[in-house]
């Protein structure tokens, strides 16, 4: 009888050793569970915060950096989220096994919104437009200014408010250029951007028709001013060009807009998971365990 007191003894104790590894073990799985879906937040949070800056940098540079940013923190939570998976079903969490895979899900979703995102926002069509209209297009435009204002009439006793005309006709309609080039770079709608253009085109008519119609009212010695003004007139169509093909892009435009509406959706849909799984986690304890 005392040796069968003494085995159920030893059987107690271990069953009560093994029955506490068991305990220790669980909670520790619970523990790293909370600490990934934490992690899934805040590194979801990167991403989502580096995506934005990449759409609303100024630069190339800073653009490129801010999306680098964004694919390392996306990364960052495909690995927290593959960790955490089985540690989820080992625990048998079900609700929270499902809502990890919602948020697989819903971050598949966002990730390639993201990427379409990005892809745009680097190539930065729209600030490159911007930095030709304030750069080569503003001192092609000024050069233009300077040589037509310098040009004298042959005869300025009956010409002199001929030609002042013509100047300013010819300086009005560059300018008339010049202004539509924010609204063009900054609109989305095709039809809008289509009829900016066709206004330029006519003041681009303006233009040279006024340079035409002075060639034959200024001096010899005016001519190289007039000449020098058409070779700035033509600089300045040229990049014209550029910024409208730029403009057309309009990844800047687009991205932006794309930020502002679907991917926000996803993203507070994304976060909402996440946050709803750290919650269900925080609830478990001792009693969660199997």
């Amino acid at each position: 009888m005392r040796h069968a007191f003494c085995w159920l003894g030893i059987i107690t104790v271990g069953a009560l050793a093994a029955g506490g590894c068991d305990v220790n073990s669980a909670l520790e799985r619970i523990s790293e569970a909370r600490r990934l879906s934490a992690d899934l937040l805040v590194q979801f949070t990167k991403a989502a915060d580096a995506a934005n800056r990449a759409v609303m940098a100024d630069t190339d540079a800073a653009s490129v950096a801010a999306a680098r940013e964004a694919e390392q923190a996306n990364l960052g939570v495909q690995k927290d989220a593959e960790a955490l998976a089985p540690i989820l079903q080992g625990l048998g969490y079900a609700e929270e096994t499902r809502l990890l895979e919602e948020f697989g899900r819903r971050f598949a979703e966002y990730l390639d919104l993201d990427r379409t995102i990005l892809e745009l926002a680097v190539e930065n069509t729209n600030v490159k437009a911007q930095h030709l209209s304030f750069g080569p297009a503003q001192e092609a435009a000024d050069s233009f200014r300077d040589n037509v204002e310098a040009v004298a009439p042959s005869d300025p006793a009956k010409e002199t408010w001929h030609v002042k005309a013509l100047v300013a006709m010819a300086v009005a309609a560059v300018r008339e250029i010049q202004a539509l080039q924010a609204p063009h770079i900054a609109d989305a709608d095709d039809a809008e951007m289509a009829r900016m253009e066709k206004q330029m085109a006519s003041s681009e008519a303006a233009a040279r028709a006024a340079l035409a119609s002075l060639a034959p009212l200024v001096p010899p010695a005016s001519r190289p001013r007039l000449a020098a003004a058409t070779t700035a007139l033509d600089r300045f169509m040229g990049v014209n060009i550029q910024i409208l093909a730029l403009s057309r892009r309009n990844t800047n435009v687009r991205s932006l807009a794309l930020s502002l509406n679907q991917k926000a959706t996803v993203t507070s849909a994304c976060e909402d998971s996440l946050r709803t799984l750290r919650a269900a986690l925080a609830k478990r304890g001792f009693t969660g365990t199997r």
